[in-house]
């Protein structure tokens, strides 16, 4: 039988916040605040990416719950999804401190910030290392999936994916972003290129272009943020790093990547060679989502290190 699944809105500054927990001891309603799971099993919430992305190409992630006896919880980030939208907002309002508040008022609202696992995905990967970052005492580990510890770094890897793509579709792409006419179909389909060999390698799944066109649908989070496409990264993130404060992470880490990933080896590494105890394991047939590409193998891996790190019973 599946496991039982509550969805609800969390307030946050004036705006809400969508969420959806699946597995045991889930909100009576939808405006409850959980607990902690009767399972004895600290929940796992769910990071999706972007910036802008929505929680429906992470859903697979859910399958922990049968898994591993435990809660998992989706949200949307503010200004995407289910969540409220700001189309309006600038860029001054969308911040890496805007979208931190928000984790740990869901965190405050759901009742589990004295005990949680955290994965995030891209985006979700680099926020979740900016909450381990300030050791917060109910973090009891944390998955990095498919994050480069910096956009530079990221910037520099997509170039030489860039590089290997044919002649032509790179010419559209490059053609298009020097005219700033990167909304126009021809560079959709030649962004699809990079896409189908470094985002998802397999038939995109329901949940996977569910995402794709609610970015289309409102794009504010995304192009503020990040910019037009996966690899042409103008928005205000451009500029991140968490480098040099990666030690700083006291909750044990798993990392995980594809092989054929956009998030490549140079962009990862310094999550593994900087966090005390990291763990990294690369999937061999993925590229930048192995939760899809190569669900059994990730949900495997994941949930044998949450079980390896939950409170005692």
């Amino acid at each position: 039988m599946a496991p039982a699944t509550a969805e609800g809105h969390a307030p946050f500054r004036g705006h809400r916040t969508w969420y959806r927990v699946t597995g045991p001891s889930g909100p009576s309603s939808a405006s409850g605040a959980s607990g902690p799971s009767g399972s004895g099993k600290a929940p796992l919430v769910v990071l999706h990416g972007g910036p802008g992305c929505t929680h429906d190409y992470v859903l697979a992630f859910a399958d922990l719950a049968a898994a591993t006896g435990r809660q998992v919880i989706h949200y949307d980030q503010l200004g995407n999804g289910r969540s409220t939208h700001l189309p309006d907002a600038g860029a001054d309002f969308w911040t890496v401190g805007l979208f931190l508040d928000e984790l740990d008022n869901l965190l405050a609202h759901l009742g589990i910030a004295g005990g949680y696992h955290l994965l995030g995905q891209s985006w979700g990967g680099m926020l979740g290392a900016e909450h381990a970052v300030r050791r917060p005492t109910g973090l009891r580990s944390l998955v990095i999936a498919n994050s480069p510890a910096s956009m530079p770094l990221w910037l520099e890897a997509a170039a030489g994916l860039r590089a290997a793509l044919p002649a032509e579709v790179e010419a559209v792409l490059r053609e298009h972003e020097a005219a700033g006419t990167t909304d126009s179909g021809e560079y959709a389909e030649a962004m699809r290129v990079f896409y189908d060999r470094h985002v998802c390698r397999i038939p995109w799944p329901d949940e996977v272009a569910r995402t794709f066109a609610a970015i289309d649908a409102d794009p504010t989070v995304y192009h503020t943020m990040n910019g037009p496409s996966e690899f042409h990264v103008v928005g205000t993130l451009r500029d991140w790093t968490i480098v040099d404060r990666l030690e700083r992470i006291a909750a044990p880490t798993l990392i995980i990547s594809g092989r054929h990933d956009e998030a490549t080896p140079e962009a990862v590494r310094p999550y593994a060679d900087r966090i005390p105890g990291a763990r990294w394991q690369v999937f061999e047939d993925s590229s930048h989502m192995p939760h899809v590409e190569e669900r059994a193998a990730c949900m495997s891996a994941v949930g044998a290190f949450l079980d390896a790190h939950d409170p005692a019973l």
